[in-house]
């Protein structure tokens, strides 16, 4: 299996390219000169953002706003070339070295198969939290959501199955 690992990141985000509706995800992980850029769906950033603040909040015993961290606003680093598509991701606290440690895996196209590629990143709970901070404003960057429904709202409007068809007409 190849692997992508950081051990220390000086980088480590989620971000997009693409306008919203359009828009790809990535998880970026910066050491040096080595750049690794993995593509994901938006539902992936936001679980692994929820979960990555929910982990660091119990391993330290403290509520995420009492600690350091500090949310990275600069855009993904150029060239952005996927290594792979992800499929699935694990997340582990390393009580040893006071660490979370992120795995994303290879999408496969049989759920038996086994990845051949991982993504492999080693944070600190304020490298952690930084990381969750910036995800979740990425992800709440897109389309404006539906308050009845949760789908989004396209800029000609949105037909919402909860209202029986019923177009709702987004006025700027």
């Amino acid at each position: 299996m190849l692997e992508h690992r950081y051990d220390t990141p000086t980088r480590f985000v989620a971000g997009t390219v693409g306008a919203p509706g359009e828009r790809t995800f990535f998880l970026q992980a910066r050491e040096g000169n080595r750049l690794t850029s993995v593509s994901l769906e938006k539902e992936q950033v936001a679980v692994l953002a929820e979960r990555v603040e929910s982990l660091v909040e119990q391993a330290l015993d403290k509520p995420a706003s009492e600690l350091d961290s500090s949310q990275d606003s600069a855009p993904l680093d150029q060239p952005i070339e996927e290594e792979f598509k992800v499929g699935t991701l694990t997340l582990v606290w390393e009580e040893a070295i006071a660490s979370v440690v992120i795995e994303a895996f290879a999408l496969t196209e049989d759920e038996d198969d086994e990845a051949d590629e991982v993504l492999i990143v080693q944070l600190s709970a304020g490298a952690a939290l930084g990381f969750a901070l910036r995800a979740r404003t990425v992800v709440s960057a897109g389309r404006e959501q539906c308050p009845f429904c949760g789908g989004p709202i396209e800029p000609t409007g949105h037909l919402c199955p909860r209202a029986n068809g019923f177009r709702r007409v987004v006025r700027g």
